[in-house]
Formats: structure tokens, C-alpha cells, sequence
């Protein structure tokens, strides 16, 4: 009777992921290592999945997409940006969304196990914690790159943009604009572009001896409604702020109904900047101050360096992190 994988990553004293790229002929392992990985898989007699191993022999001239929502102007960006590379190798983009969900990203995580794609392009959800799911996928060898909302813990290549600076940028900008009691809108208290951008946030306050006063801190990861509510409970509580950073940009949105519905003026009542991508910033009324990402060029980035591992050429790639600057662009929600 064979073993599996993980019985022979305990014999030889290795990780499974090592074990698991050694079988796969990866170049990141050692000849010596992978002698050894294979001797003792033949003494052991251990027994890939034969239709996996098949089916990752051949290309499928596919790459798979995962990204957390679609009405979000970062990820309609990020798309064109990774078409327009996949179209010029000749690759076809599969797009699985999560909703946000991580029991959805799970699922995907498993299906793309089965070796059906060339390579991974992944955001994760607002509501993951858990890696497993993400840790097995990168050990079955099959290139993976995170982008924007990406996970720290897993050794592989990362694109992303200055979430800390950008976040420090846009809480100075506020306080520069006379605002004294800030709020911050998030998603998630564990993304690390909510750590980042909540940190510089922070550290911008802290500069103007400004304590960080946990009911101005929302996380709004519910649906539309609940969010909406949310927000509109922090401007009409008795001691309300006078300017709101929202960490995404369906957060601003939010709070532009709110102020309409609670008729408060922007920006004599409340000021407000996002990290938007939305192509009607300029023409909301007031006009939105925003952090911009280059959302087009981290798509293009990402798919560029999945492709680098793909064909494995300039393979220093597949580890670095890549940080593309994002800019603030001041207009009248702020003045």
C-alpha cells in the first residue's frame, strides 16, 4: 500500500510544498534534494494523483483570475491591464469571483487543484484568515501571484501598490484640510491593505498628537443596507467627525448617500477622501478626492510576472514584491 503526500514530507523531513515541488521537477528545489525526494518516494512506494500529474504536463493555454467583487473600479482596471498581456501570449483568462466570501474562494482554491490552468491570479476576500486552502495550491507547484489584497505568509510572487504611505498621504491631506476627528472606513480589520492603510492613518494622527478613537474605526463588511446604517449612525452620533477616509472606494459611495440623506453638506459639514478608482470622481457632486491606484499597470504587472513563471524566464520575479505608487488627487470633497 503507497503513502501520500504528506506521510513522505514527514519521512524525509521536509515540507510538503518541498516535497510536493521536488516531484513536480520545480526549479526552486535542488538536484540533490530532488534525488532524494524520489528515492525515497519509490522505496516508499508513494502515488501521485495520475490525472492531476497529466493534466499539468500539458498546457491549457489558460490562466485562472480570482478576485473578490467586479463593480469595484480597481479590479475592471486590473482586468484590462492582465487581457491585454494573456491576450498577446495567446492565453485565455478564467474569472472566478469570490463575492467576498471565503467558503467561495475555498471551493475555487479546490477546483483549480485539479491542474486545469497554467497559473493563478489571486485577490483574496475581506474575510480570509485561514490560508490552507491557499498553502495547498501553491504546493502543487502551479504558478501563483497575488495582487492588491494579497497574503504574506506564502513565499511567491506579489504585486501591489504603497498602501501605507498612500494611507498616511490621505489622512494628512484631511488634517492639513482642518479636519480634527477623523473617521476610517474599512472592510476588514485583517487585510493587509487594511493593516497598511490603516497604520498610516494612525501614524498621521499620532504626528498631530491625535489619539485613535476606536468609535470613529468602522468595519463595514456587511451588505449594503447594514454598511449604509452603519455609517449613518456614526454622523448622527452626539459627537460625530468632521472627515471620513474610506479605505475602498463602495465605502464612499456609501457615505455620499448618507450625507445627501441626512443633508450634510460636503465639504463644509464633513470632509471625505477614498481610495478610488472611479472614472466619475471628478464629476460626483462634490467632486471625490481620491488616492488613485494604477490599477491598469498592476493588472499588467501581475499577469507579465505570472508568465515570467509560466515560461520561467526572469524567475528572480517570482518571489519579489513589486509596489506601484498610487496618487492622491485633491478636489472638492476636501476643500
Amino acid at each position: 500500500m503507497g503513502i501520500n503526500l504528506k506521510q513522505l514530507a514527514a519521512e524525509l523531513k521536509l515540507s510538503t510544498s518541498t516535497v510536493s515541488r521536488a516531484l513536480h521537477d520545480s526549479h526552486e528545489i535542488s538536484i540533490e534534494t530532488k534525488q532524494r525526494v524520489r528515492e525515497m518516494a519509490e522505496k516508499l512506494s508513494y502515488q501521485p494523483n495520475p490525472y492531476a500529474s497529466s493534466l499539468r504536463k500539458q498546457k491549457s493555454k489558460t490562466i485562472a483570475l480570482v478576485i473578490p467583487e467586479i463593480d469595484n473600479n480597481f479590479f475592471t482596471l486590473a482586468i484590462n491591464g492582465i487581457e491585454e498581456v494573456a491576450q498577446k501570449k495567446s492565453y485565455h483568462v478564467l474569472i472566478y469571483l469570490t463575492h467576498e466570501d471565503l467558503k467561495k474562494e475555498v471551493a475555487i482554491a479546490k477546483h483549480l487543484l485539479s491542474g486545469r490552468v497554467d497559473g493563478i491570479l489571486i485577490s483574496v476576500t475581506s474575510q480570509t484568515e485561514d490560508i490552507e486552502h491557499l498553502k495547498n495550491l501553491y504546493d502543487t507547484g502551479i504558478p501563483l501571484v497575488f495582487f492588491d489584497r494579497i497574503c504574506e505568509q506564502i513565499d511567491t510572487a506579489k504585486i501591489t501598490t504603497d498602501d501605507y504611505d498612500s494611507g498616511y498621504k490621505a489622512t494628512r491631506h484631511l488634517l492639513e484640510a482642518g479636519c480634527k476627528r477623523i473617521a476610517y472606513l474599512q472592510v476588514s480589520e485583517t487585510l493587509s491593505i487594511s493593516k497598511k492603510r490603516f497604520a498610516g492613518f494612525q501614524n498621521a494622527l499620532l504626528e498631530q498628537h491625535i489619539k485613535t478613537e476606536p468609535g470613529l474605526i468602522l468595519t463595514c463588511s456587511g451588505t449594503e443596507e447594514e454598511n449604509h446604517q452603519q455609517i449613518k449612525n456614526l454622523l448622527q452620533s452626539a459627537n460625530p467627525p468632521d472627515g471620513i477616509f474610506a479605505s475602498v472606494e463602495k465605502l464612499a459611495v456609501t457615505s455620499y448617500l448618507v450625507c445627501n440623506e441626512l443633508n450634510l453638506n460636503i465639504p463644509e459639514k464633513i470632509k471625505l477622501i477614498s481610495f478610488s478608482n472611479l472614472a466619475t470622481a471628478p464629476l460626483l457632486s462634490p467632486s471625490l478626492s481620491t488616492i488613485t491606484q494604477p490599477a491598469f499597470d498592476i493588472g499588467k504587472k501581475c499577469a507579465e510576472v505570472l508568465f515570467n513563471i509560466i515560461e520561467r524566464r526572469a524567475m528572480e520575479d517570482s518571489k519579489a514584491t513589486t509596489v506601484l505608487k498610487s496618487s492622491l488627487i485633491a478636489r472638492n470633497s476636501t476643500k
